[in-house]
Parts: structure tokens; C-alpha cells; sequence
């Protein structure tokens, strides 16, 4: 009988290897390998092979074009992420840290669809079905349509989908699941790859559309491997604290719409549902205080109207300290540097802290000039008006850049009462809002 070759696996991203190594050449996790055994190693063979099938090339003139289907979650802020509405067929995965609303959301969206007479089935590997029950009773979410199995065994899943024609289902989480046929633990990289692939073919044979909830790391990733999020179609993250009562749902995959929208919910005692009045909710116009400055950045179509605040005061340690929560940290070293280079404001002594106000992460550049104004105006303990809002990129030279859908953000200004905008440039459709043309940052201290 010939010897088996060993087989080592790391845990983070399910590169394989012949013998242990202490630190991954693949994704650079360190002490995460461990050995497979027969069928395991079984199981991987099998899934190489069936990728690397052949399979005839077709010309793209000849390929008939699907319509893709869409229905809708009765959830206004879920089908803006989603690109309009549910996908039939579609594997979607939803992360977000523990208590950020994931099971509540879902349940209730569950609970939408059953009463659009569709039926939907809830997973739950977690959480016992008298617990669920009581959420249900809280969220208002029971419906004869709506149907809960309390398993994590894959095999019991698919004889409940043989036995009833289900349209929607909710697996709550990935990480508990697990196939009978795998020896390895619920949540090892060997499970999570396999039933998810068994859940994407679920998926696609019988049209029914699939919402997996993942665990995150604490970086903020999906734990397991990264094959899961190559593998669904659509991948979303609760962004938020689950102190707060705003939590974003971000897109950062989607292959049946855009990839860049976000949704807003607000936590209540019946649930998590759309946020109201969302323009307003990022910032406060109740007082004018020194180092708060107004800025509209993009998510997606939709402009964000944000407040910076900035809290510049005077060191008493050998290394000054410079924070941000909602901003880059590196690009707020950046700025100060610039400040103290084009306005000689002597920055080396102070300590520096920046906060996005509502839990938003800023990933553009329109904000740079809001964050120097909110700076300059903490030095100087000047506040500024909450009628102007800063839109601009500064560049390492000091100029102040363009920034695209500037016609839009300014728009979303005037629709606030919002009377003045430092900009780099005029725009190109009339506005009520005066503007102010600031192409360098010198121009920053002629306007105060």
C-alpha cells in the first residue's frame, strides 16, 4: 500500500503546501498550517480538479444575454446596497461584529419576504429556536411562510430544501456549519470551502436566494478563508458600533449591481430598520464650536453631508500624538506636516486628534480640506460657521484639486440650508450656494 504524502493547509487562506511551514508565502499568517488527513486531502484534490475542468469556448457574439430578476426585501436602505432588490439564485454574505445586528436584520427581512407569500427558511447553528422565537416576538416578524430549522448539519439542511419548495434562505453562521462527509471541525478552511460551494450550486440549480452570515477577525475580515468572499456574489459589512444606534451596511462586492453603496439603519426596539431623514444624521447645526468643519463626501450615488471635528492642544511629551478615527492616519500626518510646510503653523508641539462624526469611514480625498479647516480652527480657537462646507483634495504641494460629482455634493449643501462652500473650482450647474474658490492652502488663512 503506497505511503501518503503529508499535506499541510493554512487556516487563512487554504494555501496548500507538502510540508509545515511557520509562516504562510501566500497571505503571511504566521503558525497556521495544519496537516489533512486522507479524505481531507481527498476533498481538496477533488475541488482542484473539478476547477481546472475543460469546458469549450464560446464566441461572445453568440452568448444570449440573462435578465437578471430582481424582487424587493421591503427593506428600502438592503435593496440600495443591493442594486435594487434580491437576486434570485444569489449567494450573498453578510460580516459585522458580534451584537451589530446581522441576526436581527436578516430575520426580519425573512419575515418581509414570507409576507410577500414566498417561503423562507432560517438556519440557526447559534442560538436555540425558543431564543430565535423571542426575537421574533420582539421584531413582529411571525409569518406562516416563514420557517425556522435549528441544525448545523449541512445534510439536514438539504433534506429540508428537498422537502419544501423554499424561495429565501438564511444560514446563521458559516462558521457553525458543518458536512458529515468532512472529519475536519465546523469553521476549518475545508468546511467553510466545501459548503459554501455546496450552497453556491443550491444556489444556482434551484433559483433560491441564499444570505450567509460570517464572523469577522479582529481586524474586521470574514474569518476563514478568503476563498469565501471569491466564491458569493455579493459580500457586505456592518460597519458601526453596537453602542451606537447608526450602523452602515457597506458593499464591497457585488457582481448583479455597484459595489459602492451603502445602506443606513438605525437600531430600535423593534428591530433594525432604514434610517429616517438620513442627510441630517452625520452632523450637528445646533452651536458653532472651534475645530468642527463641514464636509459632502460620496458613497456610491448617494452624497454624505459629514462633520470633522479636530482637537489640537499642546503637548507635554517628548512625541506628540496624532489620531484619527474615521480618517487615514497616515494622510492626517501628511496635512499637518503641509500645514506647518505652506502656513507655518508650528504643529511639532501639539497633540492632534481627528474624529469623523456617525461612525463613517472617509476612503476619498474631498475631506482634506475640511480636516485642515477644522485644524487651523482649533489652533486658533475660532469656530466656523455651520452655513460653509470645505470639499477639496490638497495635494503634497499645497494645491487644492478637483474632486468629481462636485455638482452633486453641492446640491446635497443647498438642500441642508447651507449657504457657503470653499471649493477648487466653480461648478458647472447653478447653485443658490456662494462659493469660494480655494486652489491653494495659503488661500485657507485669507478666508479666515
Amino acid at each position: 500500500m503506497a505511503k501518503i504524502k503529508a499535506l499541510f493547509e493554512c487556516q487563512h487562506c487554504g494555501f496548500t503546501t507538502p510540508k509545515w511551514m511557520g509562516k504562510c508565502t501566500n497571505c503571511n499568517a504566521w503558525d497556521s498550517f495544519i496537516e489533512l488527513n486522507e479524505h481531507q486531502q481527498e476533498v481538496v484534490k477533488n475541488s482542484k480538479i473539478a476547477s481546472n475542468s475543460a469546458s469549450k469556448a464560446i464566441s461572445m457574439n453568440k452568448i444570449i444575454e440573462s435578465e437578471v430578476f430582481r424582487y424587493s426585501s421591503l427593506d428600502k436602505e438592503l435593496d440600495m446596497v443591493l442594486g435594487g432588490g434580491i437576486v434570485p439564485g444569489s449567494l450573498t454574505l453578510i460580516g459585522g461584529s458580534p451584537g451589530v445586528g446581522k441576526s436581527t436584520l436578516l430575520l426580519k427581512v425573512g419575515a418581509n419576504i414570507a409576507s410577500l407569500n414566498k417561503n423562507v427558511l432560517y438556519v440557526t447553528g447559534e442560538e436555540s429556536s425558543g431564543q430565535i422565537k423571542l426575537r421574533s416576538n420582539r421584531l413582529g416578524s411571525n409569518q406562516d411562510t416563514l420557517f425556522l430549522l435549528s441544525e448545523i448539519r449541512l445534510e439536514q439542511v438539504l433534506i429540508e430544501l428537498e422537502h419544501r419548495e423554499y424561495e429565501f434562505l438564511i444560514i446563521d453562521s458559516i462558521q457553525t456549519m458543518y458536512s458529515e462527509n468532512i472529519s475536519s471541525a465546523p469553521g476549518s478552511v475545508t468546511q467553510v470551502r466545501q459548503i459554501t460551494f455546496d450552497l453556491m450550486r443550491i444556489a444556482k440549480d434551484k433559483g433560491i436566494a441564499i444570505f450567509i452570515i460570517g464572523h469577522i477577525t479582529k481586524e474586521g475580515s470574514i474569518a476563514g478563508p478568503r476563498v469565501l468572499e471569491h466564491m458569493v456574489d455579493t459580500v457586505l459589512y456592518f460597519e458601526g458600533d453596537s453602542s451606537q444606534e447608526l450602523r452602515i451596511l457597506r458593499g464591497f462586492k457585488n457582481r448583479f449591481g455597484p459595489t459602492s453603496e451603502i445602506g443606513v439603519f438605525e437600531m430600535k426596539h423593534n428591530g433594525l430598520i432604514s434610517a429616517t431623514d438620513v442627510a441630517s444624521r452625520f452632523f450637528n447645526r445646533n452651536s458653532e464650536q472651534a475645530g468642527s468643519a463641514l464636509t459632502v463626501i460620496m458613497e456610491g450615488s448617494r452624497p454624505i453631508i459629514l462633520e470633522v471635528q479636530a482637537l489640537v492642544s499642546e503637548s507635554h511629551t517628548a512625541n506628540s500624538k496624532r489620531q484619527a478615527t474615521g480618517f487615514d492616519n497616515n494622510r492626517l500626518n501628511m496635512l499637518l506636516a503641509l500645514l506647518e510646510r505652506k502656513l507655518e503653523i508650528p504643529l511639532s508641539g501639539y497633540d492632534v486628534f481627528i474624529n469623523i462624526t456617525g461612525g463613517i469611514k472617509i476612503t476619498e480625498t474631498s475631506a482634506d480640506l475640511a480636516v485642515l479647516a477644522a485644524i487651523i480652527s482649533s489652533f486658533r480657537n475660532r469656530a466656523i460657521s455651520k452655513d460653509s462646507v470645505f470639499i477639496g483634495e490638497v495635494s503634497l504641494v499645497g494645491d487644492v484639486r478637483d474632486v468629481y460629482a462636485l455638482d452633486i455634493r453641492l446640491k446635497e449643501a443647498s438642500m441642508q440650508n447651507i449657504s457657503k462652500a470653499l471649493v477648487p473650482k466653480k461648478p458647472l450647474e447653478k447653485t443658490k450656494i456662494k462659493t469660494f474658490i480655494v486652489d491653494e492652502v495659503t488661500k485657507l488663512l485669507q478666508w479666515y
